[in-house]
């Protein structure tokens, strides 16, 4: 009997322990997960925090957009019915906010945009936010960087999207102007869809909606323009927005021109 057991242990003994390690490590996740999800609204993970921090800048923003019954609950979990037209949160003292878990800081692609000579950014929607750290960096100080060209272009469906980041744009717009720079940013945008509106609202946003294009991107017709603007030049390319737009843009990169310039693609995307 005991050599049996000792034949057992040896065969068998290491696969049993190992599927018995395996089953308690999916019941102790599971356990964690169904109680985290049950002690309320505040064990909630945001999944995208962007509008990172810079060397001037100690504090960072997180941007959500409401979509679905999920962001809705968030939000009124957030602001108050008076105030859920608001675009920043209020600060209430005697309201019990909940506790919000951050992930990170993580890498991203984008931070090498600073090391071209001349970048080309692309956003589509939403993915405009993972820019925003690299436009609050150049308005801190762009001097320090190997960059000296930033073309800077966004799609969105409706107008009221570019009120995440106008205020942004036109600081950044009227900086390189007031330093003598206008050529260092091109920023334009374009809307895909109208509805009859078709200009940012706001005597302060006059500047962007020079910029506002009906419409979208001739991207072959841009990419020829910004190769002969800077020939012989390589030209990041850096895309976040649905993968038909990731698509066009890399095929546009690997495709050679008449002016010696040289475009190198990189992507980010939301899983």
């Amino acid at each position: 009997m005991a050599v049996s057991w000792r034949n057992w242990l040896a065969n068998e003994g290491v696969k049993h322990l190992c599927l018995l390690i395996w089953l308690s490590m999916n019941v102790l996740l599971f356990w964690k997960t169904f109680l985290l999800y049950n002690q309320g609204p505040e064990y909630h993970y945001l999944h995208q925090m962007l509008g990172c921090p810079t060397e001037t800048k100690a504090t960072f923003g997180v941007h959500l957009k409401i979509v679905g019954d999920w962001t809705e609950r968030f939000r009124d979990i957030l602001l108050p019915p008076s105030s859920q037209d608001s675009e920043i949160l209020p600060f209430i003292q005697s309201r019990n906010y909940p506790k919000l878990y951050i992930d990170g800081p993580f890498g991203s692609p984008f931070e090498e945009s600073l090391n071209y000579e001349v970048s080309l950014c692309v956003a589509g929607g939403i993915g405009v936010t993972p820019f925003a750290s690299i436009l609050n960096t150049l308005l801190d100080d762009w001097k320090p960087y190997k960059l000296r060209r930033l073309y800077f272009i966004w799609v969105c469906r409706d107008i009221q999207s570019f009120h995440w980041f106008a205020d942004l744009l036109c600081m950044l717009h009227n900086k390189f102007w007031q330093e003598n720079r206008p050529d260092y940013v091109n920023i334009r945008l374009y809307l895909s869809q109208t509805d009859g509106i078709q200009k940012i609202i706001g005597e302060k946003y006059h500047a962007l909606n020079s910029r506002l294009f009906i419409g979208r991107p001739r991207w072959k017709l841009l990419f020829d323009e910004i190769a002969k603007y800077n020939r012989g030049k390589t030209v990041g390319v850096f895309c976040c927005g649905p993968n038909s737009l990731s698509k066009t843009l890399h095929k546009l990169s690997n495709q050679n021109n008449s002016y010696g310039t040289r475009f190198e693609y990189n992507k980010e995307s939301f899983s």
